[in-house]
């Protein structure tokens, strides 16, 4: 399955959802605790109400004339203790004949008593009487009904009290200041939602883009274009894999350029002994016995060449492939000393402990001893010497003609040899090369340098490790000497 067709748009949507989805959970939920909060307030107010409701019919109770009292006085009692509790009622006798009602109450409430009985509180007086009150509705336009509010031409005092006894000023005072923060609350939470919502989705997608830009280099990558490299611009995670790709994509490029001119040289040179080898062995009939044997030594020489080549070979593409190193504690002098011994050159130095891998170095010292026997005439010199705490070189030195200035560093790529030095000592020109790259495996480093009185001097400078080294595991393969 693609991942540019798929993967990336999914990754935008399930992030962008993802957002979305957690925003409008915690809008809900806040939205259902305000609920339940504001309906437990309006509980308790309405209970307080019930409670005022009662206080009032017991006021009424022992304030309006009693039943026996003709119904005008009843009736004009009524309205007063309306007007004055700013409070819309009715009064009925016992038989359930309306004996007096507000103005208000009457206009609200109408001559259905099914819809009284919604809209209004019924309480029964100790003589039988039924007192209605009106229930208030909430809102700012019920707090002061008409025929509630101060009035000079009624009787009474010419002000109520400042909001009423029960009418709308009581049950505001108790809910519709939650009811106005949870609107605002609410309003919040939507403008919340909708601005995250439209702000998160540029954000993700302009992350996710750049991830679609980076699958884009991958894939342009793998298809065959090693030169390739994406925007690794930024300060953030995704610029930090475009990075890391781009590091990878470069020395994968630097591999296959390796590999393909290892590959293009190694072939090169594989041809002249085998042509050697085929014409030999074309000679071997009707050769001489004595033709015979130096036919068959040239052929041995041509097979040791091809066997040194090919190891060459191997050995440098096993240190391009950065395989982890079998690190132990080596002797340094010691190995330098048994090494010259097989060219018969001098070695001495400062005895010290170095932490590499003991074959990869043997291979070293062996390459630049016996390039310094090959070009350098018989007067080979090698010494080890401590630089610093955490250093150490060695150098190996002659006195053959010296190599160029102009070359100094050509003679550490493969396959590169000095002009006429092939046709006079032979060599395929991987020797110095695989000296550097064993170097570098270690940390270190190697140059060439010219000689005091003539000659060059080829200098390998590792870095000693701090530490105990580890040891190779038991059963492993010992040192490669050969």
């Amino acid at each position: 399955m693609r991942w540019r067709g798929v993967g990336v748009r999914s990754l935008y949507l399930s992030i962008y959802l993802t957002v979305v989805a957690t925003l409008l959970v915690f809008a809900l939920v806040a939205m259902v605790l305000v609920s339940r909060h504001t309906g437990a307030e309006r509980g308790r107010a309405e209970v307080a109400m019930s409670d005022r409701t009662l206080a009032l019919v017991q006021l009424l109770q022992n304030s309006l004339p009693p039943g026996t009292a003709p119904a005008m006085a009843q009736r004009e009692a009524l309205l007063d203790w309306s007007h004055r509790l700013r409070v819309p009622m009715a009064l009925d006798a016992p038989d359930g004949a309306r004996i007096g009602v507000s103005p208000f109450y009457d206009r609200k409430v109408g001559p259905d008593r099914a819809e009284e009985t919604q809209a209004a509180s019924r309480a029964v007086l100790a003589d039988g009487r039924v007192l209605w009150v009106l229930r208030p509705r909430g809102g700012h336009g019920d707090d002061h009904p008409p025929d509630a509010r101060p009035n000079r031409d009624r009787r009474g005092p010419p002000n109520g009290p400042p909001d009423g006894l029960l009418w709308g000023g009581q049950l505001r005072r108790l809910t519709s200041g939650w009811m106005d923060e949870a609107s605002v609350l609410l309003l919040l939470l939507g403008g919340l939602f909708a601005a995250v919502t439209l702000g998160a989705y540029p954000v993700v997608r302009r992350l996710t883009r750049r991830l679609e830009a980076l699958e884009r280099g991958v894939e342009q990558f793998g298809a065959g274009d090693l030169g390739h490299r994406v925007d690794a611009a930024g300060q953030d995670e995704v610029a930090a894999v475009a990075v890391s790709f781009n590091r990878a994509a470069q020395r994968i490029e630097d591999l296959v350029r390796a590999n393909r001119a290892l590959l293009a040289n190694a072939s090169h040179e594989l041809r002249s002994p085998l042509a050697r080898l085929k014409m030999a062995l074309a000679m071997m009939e009707g050769a001489s016995a004595e033709q015979r044997e130096a036919l068959r030594h040239e052929i041995d020489c041509d097979i040791r060449e091809l066997d040194g080549l090919v190891e060459e070979v191997l050995l440098a593409s096993r240190l391009d492939a950065q395989g982890d190193l079998r690190v132990e504690s080596v002797d340094l002098l010691g190995l330098l000393a048994e090494e010259a011994a097989r060219v018969c050159a001098a070695a001495d130095g400062e005895p010290v402990l170095v932490h590499a891998e003991e074959r990869l170095l043997r291979r070293a010292l062996r390459n630049l001893l016996e390039n310094a026997r090959r070009y350098g005439g018989d007067e080979v010199e090698a010494q080890v010497r401590v630089i610093g705490a955490d250093e150490v070189e060695v150098q190996v030195c002659d006195r053959g003609p010296g190599v160029p200035e102009a070359f100094r560093e050509q003679v550490f790529e493969p396959f590169f040899r000095l002009p006429g030095h092939a046709e006079r000592a032979g060599g395929v020109g991987l020797g110095l090369s695989l000296v550097r790259q064993i170097a570098q495996r270690h940390g270190g480093s190697v140059r060439c340098i010219a000689r005091e009185g003539g000659g060059s001097c080829f200098a390998i400078k590792l870095p000693r490790g701090t530490g105990p080294a580890p040891v190779a595991p038991a059963g492993a393969p010992g040192p490669h000497s050969g």
